[in-house]
């Protein structure tokens, strides 16, 4: 569980619905991940049962209406599932994009035919969903990517390649982002389901070596005369794709700061407990004057970061979370995270270096959250342009 900084709950978080399903998701975490922790650390990959396990747990897609199999929540159901997850270290397993990133481009807007076939398999595990964005020859320039989905009769075929996808190795759903038009830029990108079970034209590359997140499998895709059906266009037309893209970035953002929010929390507790056991010169770490301080400025920002969380949270709920604002908790707190973990090895010395202990994971995987989901950098441009 992860570290109470005090803040006011929601309101919504002590209704019985939420507390039930927190306590589930919280259980499950606990008694399924956390003893496999080292293990899909050295294999590289979180084993594939785990998906079909949380399926039948009731945690894959939470926010999906009942008449496709789901439990018929919101984006709440997401936040706790994150809480859960991350607050309990498992910061490697691509559970929360294939619940929250990858499916909501279904629900919102795949036709009722490509539901009522995609989504029951999303909340089984029977599918494992990946989104497929980034190519080697540019990270968050989306408008300048190469791979092309060309029409053939009633079929598209798909070349290129992309890279750094979250679930690469394991998932049998992808979305991807391709030209239909390249000569249209950002008019000209689609996006496509692929279901990748026995395709022909379609190659994964080997897992990449990470410096964190060793238990992800993130790997390169390679497209090569893929051919899809028509029927996997997501949206009634081609040329969407970019706004769609658009669309679900903002919730995206967000999940990125929920998931910093909560290994900040998750490690901020650790090193409290840590200080207060190890002693140095006769007395605990907890009792010099620089631990405490040190750790009364990672509280503060905690604190008030936890607040913006909550807030943007249901901001998004109630639909009026803004891209600019969706961009400010992605790098703030994103920043935020690397900082106080890095503050937290510092105070368990070298202790903190040594891979047997939960603050140097969180430190190897903290790294990238600046990066992923657009980079903080284009997070300060994102929001300059609202000013």
């Amino acid at each position: 569980m992860v570290y109470n900084l005090g803040t006011q709950r929601p309101a919504w978080r002590e209704e019985e619905e939420f507390v039930l399903f927190a306590d589930a998701a919280n259980a499950f975490v606990k008694d399924t991940c956390v003893p496999h922790v080292e293990k899909w650390e050295k294999q590289g990959v979180v084993d594939r049962e785990v998906w079909l396990k949380a399926g039948q747990y009731g945690l894959l897609v939470p926010d999906c209406p009942e008449q496709y199999g789901g439990v018929g929540g919101d984006f709440r159901h997401d936040a706790i599932i994150i809480d859960a997850v991350h607050g309990q270290g498992i910061d490697a397993w691509g559970m929360v994009l294939h619940n929250a990133i990858v499916t909501p481009y279904v629900t919102a807007f795949a036709s009722e035919d490509q539901k009522k076939d995609w989504l029951p398999k999303l909340i089984s595990g029977a599918y494992v969903a990946a989104i497929a964005m980034t190519e080697p020859s540019g990270g968050s320039d989306l408008q300048g990517m190469k791979t092309t989905a060309l029409k053939r009769g009633n079929q598209y075929v798909l070349n290129g390649s992309k890279t750094f996808i979250t679930n690469g190795g394991t998932a049998n759903f992808i979305i991807v982002c391709a030209k239909t038009d390249p000569s249209e830029g950002a008019k000209g990108i689609s996006l496509f389901a692929v279901e990748t079970d026995g395709l022909p034209g379609f190659s994964r590359g080997e897992k990449l070596d990470k410096v964190g997140l060793k238990g992800q499998d993130t790997c390169e895709l390679f497209f090569d005369d893929m051919k899809i059906p028509a029927s996997a266009l997501i949206g009634p037309e081609e040329g969407r794709g970019f706004y769609q893209l658009m669309d679900k970035l903002p919730q995206e953002r967000l999940i990125i700061a929920l998931q910093a929010m909560a290994m900040i929390e998750n490690i901020l507790g650790q090193t409290i407990d840590y200080v207060r056991e190890r002693k140095a010169f006769g007395k605990s770490i907890m009792d010099f004057q620089n631990t405490r301080f040190k750790l009364a400025e990672c509280k503060s920002e905690a604190t008030m970061a936890k607040i913006f969380c909550d807030h943007c949270t249901d901001e998004l709920v109630a639909g009026r979370l803004t891209t600019e604002m969706a961009s400010m908790a992605k790098y703030l707190v994103s920043d935020l995270q690397c900082k106080i973990v890095d503050e937290c090895v510092q105070l368990h010395g070298g202790y903190g270096y040594m891979n047997g202990y939960p603050v140097a994971r969180a430190w190897r995987d903290a790294r990238v959250q600046r990066i992923y989901g657009g980079t903080n950098e284009i997070m300060k441009l994102v929001i300059a342009r609202g000013l």
